[in-house]
């Protein structure tokens, strides 16, 4: 059995539940449905209440911060509901040119990191050309075990090495499976098998052979499938590690060990 780490269940235009149905099929049985926008927070907790093959996270993009703090308010009144297992996705974005003021996002992220210590709970990470002040967050909040996971991973190996060594995890979503990506498979391959995790990012980034679709669970095999390659192990050996990893990680799931 496959686990996605991170989709976005909210944001698919077709009924979360048939998604979850044509995973089960694929063999991915149990999905994150990670909250990024607190105007979605009801209906990310919806869907994993209403379905014991999903967990659900809180958390405020670094693309949807607010100046008012309102987003942040929503976080702290979402972080114990039931089914949470982790906070974010947070992080950093320098990419946007819209993107909130750079000051704020550091702030909100510093919350995040500060919030989940004290609630024992994982992060759930975004960054993008933001490498260097990401791990001075991530090193200022100190190392923990079973911190969190740098998501979507696209940055080099020296990144992941400085997250690893801070307790954090890498995910790998379909970016790793486009032709042009291979540093990016040089990574997934230096990566420890017990420390990685793999995703869809759904309902974006759709793994080859569907690139240019929307993406949605049931297309994590041909992800898996990738990194299985780049590991040098069965995707069977895959499978059983990454899942064992999300339990390890997200110890709050309701997925049920085998």
């Amino acid at each position: 059995m496959l686990v996605d780490s991170h989709c976005h269940l909210d944001y698919l235009d077709r009924p979360a539940p048939e998604s979850v149905a044509r995973a089960q099929a694929a063999g991915v049985g149990h999905m994150l449905c990670v909250g990024a926008d607190p105007a979605h927070f009801d209906r990310v907790l919806g869907l994993a209440r209403a379905s014991a093959h999903l967990d659900a996270s809180v958390g405020v993009h670094p693309l949807a911060v607010q100046a008012s703090g309102d987003d942040w308010a929503a976080v702290e009144g979402a972080v114990d509901a039931p089914g949470v297992v982790a906070l974010g996705e947070t992080g950093l974005d320098y990419a946007d040119p819209a993107a909130p003021d750079r000051v704020l996002q550091q702030q909100r992220f510093e919350q995040h990191l500060t919030l989940a210590a004290a609630r024992s709970l994982p992060v759930i990470i975004h960054t993008r050309e933001a490498r260097a002040d990401t791990l001075a967050l991530l090193r200022a909040a100190g190392a923990r075990p079973e911190a969190g996971v740098l998501h979507c991973f696209t940055e080099d190996l020296a990144t992941a090495e400085a997250a690893l060594a801070l307790g954090y995890y890498i995910s790998f979503s379909g970016i790793v499976t486009f032709k042009n990506a291979e540093a990016l498979r040089t990574v997934a391959r230096a990566v420890p098998l017990d420390r990685l995790l793999v995703e869809t990012d759904a309902p974006w980034l759709a793994p080859v052979p569907h690139r240019g679709q929307q993406n949605e669970p049931a297309l994590l095999p041909h992800t898996a499938a990738v990194l299985a390659q780049c590991q040098g192990v069965s995707e069977a050996v895959l499978a059983q590690a990454t899942t064992e990893n999300y339990r390890r990680l997200f110890a709050r799931t309701a997925l049920l060990a085998a």
